[in-house]
């Protein structure tokens, strides 16, 4: 005698119960991985560069530079930088793989149905089947799949929020180099002017002839070179303003405004602990979690080792008025169970077996590269920062200097008692110093901005990145 549908029912349920309750292990743990990764790197308690202050570090850096005009223009490219909307696509892919990993965990059912006419009057051959199946996940493989998805999920979630940081980074960055140009534009224009009226003096001189034509000839040679120089800047300018504008999804038309001055650098920000670092950078935590995706994939092949177990049902219903059917219950259903175990593939297992290994090896390695680079990221920012004040305050000196100079050199040159070469020294030199303390200056906001970055500090408010749980 057949069972009933609910006593097949329950008993498969139980049977489900008992062979679906493997647990799955565990990833290695933050601590352990850094201990297996970075065995040769000694975290210091603090950092080695400058006397940064150790607490939290900051969010928000992008408010610090005061600068509403930079803030506007990140906000246009992370809505239309081509680069950054490659990222996001990347995020929807992956939720989708997890989607798909997910699914092979729910009973697959399947409906099917035919149909066929006759001659005269009478109906054909009509028949309906109803097939449900699902595999019990014994050994974890599926499990281990959804994981290993879910995993790679949070990776490139984080790789997307690494991307949007950078982007700001860079956008940043443009800005500074964009108004650095202007202001060196203005730098070579003012030296031209100079060159000019240099060159005028030197022909009046000529005129009523205190002077000669080797002066004159000089004084047109720097006019001439200065000439040059300023359409190099000019050049220079519109590059910049133009890699701007690519980064804001514009067409690179070098029309994008700027600001007239540079923005004040921030007051110091707080960088945390080294130690901080590796739980705190998105590109950090994205490697993390691919070495926990790489772990669950290695379980995922060893479970495809062992056999897999499905339970099935299926319903049906046939009708005809043609052919003339055997005496049965209509509609019938079944229930069973199948068993598929590999017993030789030629290797091909254990190889993958050994490909995910040998993948979570390079996994584990690829997130010790990320790590060292993340603290020579910041050791680097640090000392720069440091390096860059010095120099500021010694350039402000060389350039008053240098235009005292500039200005005892032309008095001379007026009462005859030197030449026009070493007023033409005394102007290079002037503004040297001036494009060397403009270009500090740049690189001082720079290096703030680069700073941020390799802190992994957040500069709005983007919620933090999930980490899955078992």
């Amino acid at each position: 005698m057949r069972p009933t549908l609910p006593r097949a029912a329950l008993a498969l349920a139980a049977l489900a119960a008992a062979l679906g309750g493997c647990a799955l292990k565990d990833p290695p743990s933050t601590a352990e991985l850094q201990k297996d990764a970075l065995p040769h790197t000694a975290v210091p308690p603090a950092w080695k560069a400058g006397d940064a202050p150790a607490q939290p570090v900051a969010g928000r850096w992008l408010a610090t530079f005061d600068d509403p005009a930079l803030s506007a223009l990140v906000a246009e490219a992370l809505a239309y930088n081509a680069d950054l909307q490659v990222a996001a696509a990347r995020v929807e892919q992956a939720g989708g793989y997890l989607k798909v990993a997910s699914g092979s965990l729910l009973p697959s059912v399947g409906v099917a149905g035919t149909w066929s006419g006759a001659t005269g009057s009478g109906g054909g051959l009509n028949a309906i089947f109803l097939n449900a199946s699902l595999e019990l996940d014994v050994w974890g493989r599926l499990r281990y799949g959804e994981a290993a998805a879910q995993q790679q999920a949070l990776a490139v979630q984080a790789d997307y929020a690494y991307a949007r940081q950078s982007l700001a980074a860079t956008v940043a960055k443009s800005w500074f180099v964009a108004i650095e140009a202007s202001l060196q534009l203005a730098i070579v224009r003012d030296m031209l002017h100079s060159a000019e009226a240099l060159l005028q003096l030197a022909q009046d001189r000529q005129r009523v002839g205190i002077g000669n034509e080797q002066a004159v000839a000089d004084a047109q040679a720097n006019v001439a070179s200065t000439r040059d120089a300023l359409r190099q800047t000019e050049l220079s300018r519109e590059q910049a303003l133009r890699a701007l504008e690519l980064l804001l999804g514009r067409y690179p038309a070098a029309e994008i405004g700027v600001a007239q001055t540079l923005s004040p650098l921030p007051p110091p920000v707080p960088v945390g602990l080294p130690s901080q670092l590796l739980e705190r950078r998105p590109d950090v935590i994205a490697a993390e979690r691919r070495v926990a995706a790489a772990f669950d994939r290695v379980g995922e092949a060893r479970a495809a080792q062992l056999p897999r177990i499905s339970l099935t049902a299926g319903l049906s219903g046939i009708s005809s008025d043609v052919l003339v059917l055997q005496s049965r219950d209509n509609p019938a259903w079944g229930v069973g169970a199948n068993l598929l175990a590999p017993l030789y593939q030629g290797g091909v297992l254990r190889a993958q077996v050994e490909i995910r290994s040998a993948e979570q090896k390079e996994a584990v390695a690829a997130y010790a590269s990320t790590g060292q680079r993340a603290f020579g990221e910041v050791e680097s920012a640090l000392a720069a920062e440091f390096a860059l004040r010095d120099r500021a305050q010694q350039l402000d000196t060389v350039v008053r200097d240098n235009e005292r100079a500039l200005q005892l050199a032309q008095v001379q040159y007026r009462i005859g008692s030197a030449d026009a070469r070493a007023v033409q020294q005394r102007q290079l030199a002037l503004y040297s110093a001036r494009t060397a303390r403009l270009k500090v200056r740049t690189e001082q906001l720079a290096q703030r901005v680069n700073l941020h970055l390799a802190l992994g500090g957040a500069f709005d408010d983007a919620p933090a990145i999930p980490v899955a749980a078992r």
